[in-house]
């Protein structure tokens, strides 16, 4: 099954199409066109910038990527939230245009979803065969942490899904993003820090790790980002001192990759999973996924870490979701769906 994947949920206009094979899924072609560069300027993403961009971006890149008739696509998928409505609206409508000029199924899925189906992407190994390449098995923990989310999901099967825990406030990727900012370090602030605590001491400071000893799987990240913002106004004549910066980074990521491995392992000895699955923009910190695959190891648990290109934010993973979805048949009338920045996984 030949899936045409639209996401736009915020500041990158992605198109992808993905092949299904039984339970994996191979990319064909994957485009991204990031805008960080223009929103840069800003220090974060303005919705309306972003809307305009997409609309620029979306027509060339999937005359790019698919036939003017749609012959040989299958179905289109769609992100329809969470994210940012004008960003979101302007995917939603392209897909609900093909999908009902080309007649196809149209296929909406959810953000977060579709960060832990990045898992179920893979390489076109050659000389490989299909039967040898290892998925994640059920049931999967899947941690999702991002710019907007944290959360600990339990997945039984596709599309079965039970929130174990979740922030109660910051999401881990909107802490980094502020403490980037308060180190005077570029947006988006998570990939600066990770490359900024690779020089630094992650023992220099002995920031809090907010609930890491209760039994439940709840979270919280306001408290550090507050803590690092004290430890600077005290210290602020070292600011301009590299390694200082270094080491309150490397300090800051520790107490909050400390906290999302344990009780990630916490909900592992709880619900036994066959799988552990890493999601989300922050997937791609280096040291979260050491952290989580060296723990995950220690009991045996095979731990499944998206390909960086398939981290952030990308179509290819809508795409895969867009499939396992299509299997259950959850195509909808193109003339119905309406975007929901507020869309939740469950």
């Amino acid at each position: 099954m030949r899936i045409l994947a639209i996401e736009t949920s915020c500041d990158e206009t992605a198109v992808a199409v993905c092949v299904g094979h039984g339970d994996s899924v191979t990319v064909e072609t994957s485009l991204v066109r990031s805008q960080i560069d223009i929103h840069q300027a800003y220090g974060g993403v303005v919705p309306e910038v972003a809307a305009r961009e997409h609309l620029e971006m979306i027509m060339p890149m999937l005359m790019r990527t698919a036939r003017h008739d749609g012959e040989g696509i299958d179905a289109i998928a769609v992100t329809y939230g969470p994210g940012l409505a004008p960003a979101l609206r302007v995917g939603v409508e392209a897909a609900k245009t093909l999908a009902w000029a080309w007649n196809k199924p149209l296929i909406p899925v959810c953000h977060l979803e579709g960060h832990i189906y990045a898992s179920w992407i893979r390489a076109l190994d050659v000389g490989r065969l299909a039967s040898e390449v290892v998925m994640p098995q059920f049931p999967v923990l899947a941690l999702i942490v991002s710019g907007g989310h944290t959360e600990l999901v339990l997945m039984r099967s596709h599309g079965e899904f039970e929130r174990l825990g979740e922030t109660l406030d910051d999401a881990a990727g909107e802490a980094f993003d502020k403490v980037a900012k308060m180190l005077g370090l570029p947006y988006p602030g998570g990939p600066a820090i990770d490359r900024l605590a690779k020089k630094g001491n992650p023992h220099a400071f002995s920031f809090p790790r907010a609930m890491i000893d209760r039994d439940d799987f709840m979270l919280s990240f306001s408290g550090v980002k507050t803590s690092v913002l004290y430890e600077l106004r005290r210290q602020e004549d070292r600011l301009h001192d590299e390694a200082f910066c270094a080491d309150v980074a490397a300090s800051f990521q520790e107490a909050v990759v400390d906290v999302l491995v344990r009780k990630t392992m916490r909900a592992a000895g709880k619900y036994q999973p066959a799988s552990i699955v890493l999601a989300g923009g922050v997937a791609a910190n280096t040291h979260l996924r050491n952290r989580l695959k060296d723990s995950a190891v220690d009991v045996g648990i095979p731990v499944f870490l998206p390909d960086f290109q398939y981290s952030l934010d990308n179509a290819a993973m809508i795409g895969a979701a867009g499939y396992f979805r299509a299997k259950r048949d959850s195509a909808v009338d193109p003339l119905t769906l309406v975007v929901d920045s507020n869309a939740d996984i469950l």
